[in-house]
């Protein structure tokens, strides 16, 4: 028996729009959480587990997406396809229906979500497997019903009345390439669209009427970077994965510092009479006086002077200086500073 390759195809077409308005200049992917972007959380997640054929699914700002994958991963086994018009993950997926072969298993993970999960266990499954998770409301994934002998024998895409509670999460295990891409394609060539656009559980549906036996895989945590919100979640999440790191040459006494970890600090960042954490990243050259951070993600080459933030997300190049007062209050006196 032939022994397969394996491939993963990441789809990172989408602009972002939860996330605006930092993906007005830099594509999702690459918005960074815990020290490092989105992207490279799930690249080297995956290379740990021994893979190096990627296929990107580029779009909104692709450029930006293959200039930093190339430089960064210069020895992975990549290709960059352009995902036009944008219909939806299996329109995506479809896009690359001419780099996969019969001897290729594939490995779908989506490009805006880090995952919690055995990759190595995943990728010696002996059927197509796909990963899921139990949530309260089901309505906002794709949702999958088991059978009694616990393999896939249903699957709907946000469906109104949800009949399980079982999530689709965004990572997928195709030992069937070739019949993927011909699902697919059959959406497609017919037009069968789900909420106007052309959804991998769709395919993954007609491939288990035509046969297939599909079975699962539990995601026991994941994360997902669409918004604001989640953002912050997952990088207080990752930081506390990671030892206390030194404050570098921020823990001179002579800067005046107060660090309260889990932080991230890059490299060639001034940080001077502040107090930083805890749950903050800082990316690198950039410079931060008199300011008190928490909960914050911030880009590089950003300058915050007087600045008093929480549960906030700075881009890069970005400047804020806040309000600075000098004050002498005598007894008895009350001032708000709030309206």
């Amino acid at each position: 028996m032939t022994k397969k390759n394996f491939k993963v195809i990441i789809p990172v077409a989408g602009i972002g729009s939860r996330l605006r308005p930092h993906t007005h200049t830099q594509p999702k992917a690459l918005v960074p959480v815990a020290g490092k972007p989105i992207l490279s959380h799930i690249i080297e997640n995956l290379m740990e587990a021994g893979i190096h054929d990627f296929i990107f699914i580029i779009g909104y700002l692709g450029d930006k997406v293959e200039s930093y994958i190339t430089e960064k991963y210069p020895d992975l086994n990549t290709r960059f396809i352009v995902q036009e018009p944008r219909e939806g993950i299996a329109h995506a997926v479809w896009s690359a229906r001419m780099e996969v072969t019969d001897q290729d298993d594939l490995l779908i993970v989506l490009g805006d979500t880090i995952f919690d999960v055995n990759l190595k266990d995943i990728l010696n499954l002996p059927i197509s497997s796909l990963g899921l998770k139990r949530v309260d409301d089901p309505r906002h994934f794709g949702v999958a019903e088991l059978n009694t002998d616990g393999f896939i024998q249903h699957l709907s895409e946000k469906p109104l009345v949800p009949t399980s509670n079982l999530a689709l999460v965004g990572i997928y295990l195709i030992k069937e390439a070739t019949m993927l891409m011909e699902s697919i394609d059959y959406l497609i060539s017919n037009n069968l669209r789900t909420q106007n656009d052309f959804h991998l559980t769709d395919a993954l549906m007609r491939m288990i009427d035509q046969g297939v036996k599909m079975g699962t895989f539990p995601v026991e945590n994941w994360y997902d970077c669409g918004s604001k919100e989640n953002l912050l979640e997952t990088n207080a999440i990752l930081l506390k994965r990671y030892p206390p790191e030194p404050f570098c040459e921020h823990a001179n006494p002579a800067s005046n510092n107060i660090v309260i970890q889990p932080v991230r600090i890059a490299a060639n960042c001034k940080i001077t009479n502040s107090i930083i954490g805890p749950n903050v990243s800082i990316g690198e050259n950039t410079i931060i006086t008199s300011s008190i951070l928490g909960d914050c993600i911030i880009g590089s080459y950003s300058q915050l002077e007087n600045a008093v933030l929480h549960q906030s997300v700075i881009g890069n190049d970005a400047s804020l200086k806040g309000l600075s007062q000098s004050l002498n209050i005598g007894d008895n006196t009350e001032i708000d500073f709030s309206s």
